[in-house]
């Protein structure tokens, strides 16, 4: 007896190249879009970046003249204490800056942005070697890669890399890098937590780092709560670059403002400031409960946001500066709810909770932004260890599809907020 006819043929629609065909069109689309945003920053290195405008710059010419204090504030954000201006921030970005700065001096020096940018790249070369040595899929680590370099925070603090605080976030993230890296490819503990270290003479929250890369140094075989001497001597050589690394930024505060606990966040002087920043700090502090619910909003549910003018709403006139929340700006990050969940990933996520836990208690969220708050690069680098040691279960096949929604979602959003600047 023959067969009803079809009235479905799904071998014809679920035919085995459909798949390969979508994402060479992902690919495809994907490779444009970060042709154009690659051109974007090579640019602005080259082209836009004023001279004399980084606040690095001018603390590296203070350390060339040996001084502390610099002659003027490039930006703001700095503290003014006994008559002595002060880049608030930790040293080290303005010492990776000190050779350019030497010799190109400090009214020419325009070189931040294209700094940064190195500085990412390398990044990015230690990432596709990471993800190797955790046997990532090749194509998997590449997609990865992309959704580094061109969708996460890394790419607009790259992008404003002449700023103070978007160089020091470039910084750390690659001290970050190295961090894990010198766990996963070099296998060293003690350079692990000197690159760690140096991370926090770039940005303090990378102070717990050590935690982390401690467990992930472990053997998986190694008990741990069985120390042998040979790992009390390890853990004890890794501690020094921690522990100087403290003592440094203890002295260069002391040496600054006679305390070694004040960072100078107390002088800031932002002469004629009207914004909410310089409102909540003057009012509630760096610190307080006040900025709770503001923060989580932007961290968990707040959308990409372009703001219209007019009565009628009809006329693009800016953005939001706040950012977007993560899961809008970099989708594939929801991918981490598939790792193996082992005492590497309790010691990360631990980590990851406290630098994101401290920093929901924060003036700032990261401003100024228009993806997802910069802040989370600081623990991002953990959070893609965790993902690479994950099974990679049949949801990873929507990477390709996660990175190229959150690609095409940056580019919109910077050239949003360049025709609205244009406007």
């Amino acid at each position: 007896m023959r067969g009803l006819p079809m009235l479905y043929d799904h071998m014809r629609v679920y035919h085995p190249l459909a798949p390969l065909k979508r994402e060479t069109v992902l690919t495809f689309l994907c490779t444009a879009i970060c042709v154009v945003l690659l051109a974007m920053l090579v640019a602005r290195g080259l082209l836009r970046e004023p001279a004399g405008a980084s606040s690095f710059a001018a603390l590296a010419d203070a350390f060339l003249h040996g001084r502390l204090s610099v002659n003027g504030c490039p930006e703001i954000d700095c503290a003014v204490f006994n008559g002595q201006t002060y880049i608030i921030f930790p040293p080290l970005p303005a010492l990776l800056l000190m050779p350019v700065v030497s010799i190109t001096g400090l009214g020419a020096f325009k070189g931040a942005t294209s700094i940064a940018l190195v500085l990412a790249a390398i990044s990015l070369a230690l990432w596709r070697r990471i993800f190797e040595a955790l046997r990532v899929e090749r194509t998997a680590a590449l997609w990865l890669v992309a959704a580094i370099a061109f969708s996460s925070p890394l790419y607009y603090v790259v992008l404003k890399g002449n700023g103070v605080w978007f160089f020091a976030q470039t910084a750390g993230f690659l001290m970050a890098t190295l961090a894990i890296a010198s766990v996963i490819l070099w296998r060293s503990l003690a350079l692990a937590c000197l690159f760690a270290a140096l991370g926090f003479l770039c940005r303090q929250m990378l102070i717990f780092y050590p935690l982390f890369l401690l467990v992930l140094a472990l053997r998986p075989d190694e008990k741990l709560l069985r120390p042998s001497f040979a790992r009390i001597r390890s853990i004890a050589l890794a501690a020094l670059p921690v522990i100087a690394a403290l003592g440094l930024i203890f002295a260069y505060n002391y040496a600054r403002f006679g305390n070694p606990l004040d960072t100078g966040y107390a002088y800031i002087n932002n002469p004629g400031s009207q914004d909410y920043i310089s409102g909540r700090i003057a009012e509630y502090g760096l610190f307080s409960t006040k900025y709770l619910l503001f923060n989580l909003y932007h961290f968990f549910l707040q959308g990409f946001h372009a703001e219209f003018g007019a009565m009628q709403h009809t006329r693009l006139t800016g953005i939001d500066w706040n950012g977007t929340a993560l899961l809008i700006a970099c989708p594939w990050i929801a991918l981490l709810f598939y790792l193996h969940y082992d005492r590497v990933a309790a010691a990360g996520l631990t980590v990851i909770a406290v630098i994101a836990g401290i920093t929901l208690f924060y003036h700032s969220n990261g401003y100024a932004q228009i993806g997802a708050a910069r802040y989370t690069l600081d623990w991002m680098p953990i959070a893609l260890v965790l993902m690479a040691r994950s099974a990679r279960p049949e949801a990873f096949r929507a990477l390709p599809l996660l990175v190229t929604i959150a690609i095409v979602m940056n580019a919109m959003a910077i050239g949003t907020a360049i025709f609205a600047a244009v406007k």
